[in-house]
């Protein structure tokens, strides 16, 4: 990989790709600033400049405890919908159904 041509972001996926495991986001940084070999007169102004393109970049993902990996390492989370129909509601559930129609029904004689 040419990563004197290559993003920053760029690096740091090929970099985590090459590891398999999550990284501390500044060793992370500081591996890509040295593989680019990008001049760096504030240190600090670096690490900002490439945490915030790795923060705005998909195919990364915070997980937790200043490590980074990649998004594609964890699965989508699947949304599950519960049933609402009759059959999954609970004996008392029905019961107080029932109830507040009776009462409904009566205030409205």
């Amino acid at each position: 990989m040419d990563f004197i041509n290559s993003s920053e972001v760029d690096i740091a996926y090929h970099v985590l790709t090459e590891k398999g495991q999550t990284m501390y986001y500044k060793d992370l940084i500081l591996e890509v600033i040295e593989k680019k070999h990008k001049p760096v007169q504030s240190l600090s102004a670096a690490i900002s400049e490439v945490y915030t393109l790795i923060n705005m970049d998909s195919r990364f993902q915070h997980e937790g405890d200043q490590q980074w990996g990649l998004t594609e390492w964890n699965p989508p989370e699947v949304k599950r919908h519960s049933a609402r129909g009759t059959a999954s509601r609970s004996k008392a559930a029905n019961k107080a159904i029932n109830s507040r129609q009776k009462k409904l029904e009566s205030i409205q004689e």
